[in-house]
């Protein structure tokens, strides 16, 4: 849980670097607190056999009002409400799922990856590591390549899964290339 939770954090952590608002150090408070705060909120909803299990209790949602986590660990570091919606984007999803974190900015917005690890050992102490999808290197193989789409396993059972549900599992890769740049 430590690699997952880490990512979505250091991912809102550089989003607040882009402020010329925001100090090193109100950063570097904001990232140890939320650290804390969500690793204390998943601990007894973490299910690395059935990482689907609880992914709604762990999204990390800001839709035009703020996460209650983001905002106390704002105010510990001296950024009020406004401050934060001023620099963090008001429409962001983060799923922080055993063995992946992605996000989405903007209701309909494409699904970026954080983290991905293929290690299902569901020891929390042993190394992740990030890594790009398996499926990817067949790609480049030389072979027909596979719909993007269809590359992508996602449960319908977790909010992500319900979101990717929506998409035409048929599309070409520069299909979905388009739409993941639009």
């Amino acid at each position: 849980m430590k690699n997952e939770v880490k990512s979505a954090v250091d991912f809102l952590a550089n989003i607040l670097r882009t402020s010329k608002h925001v100090s090193e150090q109100q950063v570097h408070i904001f990232k140890e607190n939320l650290q804390n705060l969500l690793s204390s909120k998943f601990e007894n909803h973490w299910f690395p056999s059935k990482p689907n299990k609880g992914s709604g209790y762990r999204c990390i949602r800001i839709n035009h009002k703020m996460d209650p986590l983001l905002l106390q660990a704002g105010h510990s570091c001296g950024l009020n409400e406004t401050v934060i919606f001023s620099i963090i984007p008001n429409e962001l999803t983060i799923w922080v799922d055993p063995f992946d974190v992605s996000y989405r900015i903007g209701e309909n917005g494409s699904i970026g990856v954080l983290f991905e690890s293929d290690n299902t050992s569901f020891n929390d102490n042993s190394s992740s590591s990030m890594s790009s999808t398996s499926s990817s290197s067949s790609l480049s193989s030389g072979s027909e390549s596979p719909s993007p789409m269809s590359m992508m396993s996602f449960s319908a059972n977790s909010c992500k899964g319900q979101f990717m549900s929506e998409f035409p599992r048929d599309m070409g890769l520069k299909q979905f290339a388009a739409y993941v740049y639009s």
